[in-house]
């Protein structure tokens, strides 16, 4: 019986239908899809003992071994497991990593059950490829605009109420400085790139006039931007999102002192909670002395420390004000205004909240066709 494939294309990609991953679990660790579950047909063990018989006693010898490796209750097991997900999600495909034995393997089992899924030709191999030359096709094809601003001016939450902004630091799961660690963690590359593209693909597939990125530097956290979107970010058009330093203080106190306050507390008790909410900030500050240099860093520190012990001990947070002013207007303020001098690009506009938000949402051509 000829069972169905599907080409590993953008259409498949951008229609969000799940994906069975058979892979073993340090291949999906690795690298996966958004969309994907890791179900396996073998473990990391079995994959192993399956890949030295293939290498000291060839093909045969290595799919019979896999055979008896994922037989009798492990079978069932792993059986009961697919059949579970695609009775939850009819729409499901099968891949594995070239789309060969093991997704066939698979997929000729469910039939024998009666249940018929397609496989992905090529499988994650073929995928990841549609997605990197996306990702490098897109960052020269798309017209991009780099949103700018000062730290805590809002850029990520102005980025977040326009359809079509695409938001680096949201898919790297890191705010992009020496404070942007969350406790989440951030993922690998690859799946950093696997998720960018994937967003790069849905503002084509929308047809946006314009893709709306904030400014970073090439390394967000632990994941790199790749070359061809951080060079396309360069040299495009930037919108300059300005904001009073006192909102800005506020804004930073609130997203790395009172939030993650928050979150530790409601995961720990109290004195846990206020020792990790020091480790963490004190730790920051800490990763930027070469920088701020021994004095300024020794200063903050104690500014830092005085204010987390009169917010614990009498609940006033009015301190952090303090050395987060020094810190923005110190270090990060000077930063910010070097590098925007050095820049080539063009203003596309500059304001405030309100009017930056006004004005992307106004406009509907292309930056470089605003002239014409």
């Amino acid at each position: 019986m000829s069972l169905p494939t599907l080409a590993a294309d953008a259409d498949l990609l951008l229609s969000g239908r799940p994906l069975i991953d058979l892979r073993a679990p340090a291949e999906f660790a690795e690298g996966a899809l958004p969309q994907a579950i890791s179900l396996p047909l073998m473990s990391d063990a079995e994959r192993a003992a399956v890949g030295t018989c293939y290498k000291q006693q060839g093909q045969a010898a290595a799919i019979a071994l896999g055979h008896r490796l994922v037989s009798g209750d492990i079978r069932a097991a792993r059986m009961d497991a697919w059949l579970s997900q695609i009775q939850q999600h009819p729409d499901t495909l099968l891949y594995c990593a070239r789309g060969g034995l093991r997704s066939e393997t698979v997929q000729r089992w469910l039939a024998e059950q009666g249940c018929v899924v397609p496989r992905v030709e090529g499988g994650y191999k073929a995928l990841r490829r549609c997605l990197i030359d996306s990702l490098d096709r897109l960052s020269n094809q798309l017209p991009l605009l780099v949103l700018c601003g000062m730290t805590g001016s809002g850029k990520t939450a102005l980025l977040r109420q326009l359809a079509n902004g695409v938001d680096l630091e949201g898919l790297a799961q890191h705010r992009g400085s020496s404070f942007g660690a969350l406790p989440q963690g951030q993922p690998g590359n690859i799946d950093f790139e696997n998720r960018l593209s994937l967003a790069l693909l849905r503002q084509r597939q929308a047809q946006a006039p314009l893709v709306v990125l904030e400014d970073e530097s090439r390394m967000i956290g632990r994941c790199t931007l790749p070359a061809s979107l951080y060079l396309a970010m360069q040299q495009a058009p930037l919108v300059i999102l300005e904001a009073p330093l006192a909102e800005r203080i506020a804004r930073i106190q609130h997203d790395y002192v009172d939030s993650l306050w928050a979150r530790y507390a409601q995961q720990t008790d109290a004195a846990t909670a206020w020792l990790q909410l020091a480790d963490f900030l004190t730790g920051a500050l800490q990763r930027l002395e070469k920088r701020l240099g021994n004095l300024l860093c020794r200063q903050l520190q104690q500014t830092l420390q005085a204010a987390l012990q009169a917010q614990q001990q009498a609940g006033d947070a009015s301190g952090h004000a303090v050395w987060i002013g020094r810190l923005l207007t110190e270090y990060y303020d000077p930063i910010y205004h070097r590098h925007l001098q050095q820049r080539q690009q063009p203003v596309w506009f500059r304001g405030e909240a309100a009017a930056c938000l006004a004005a992307l949402r106004r406009h509907t051509l292309p930056p470089q066709r605003q002239s014409q």
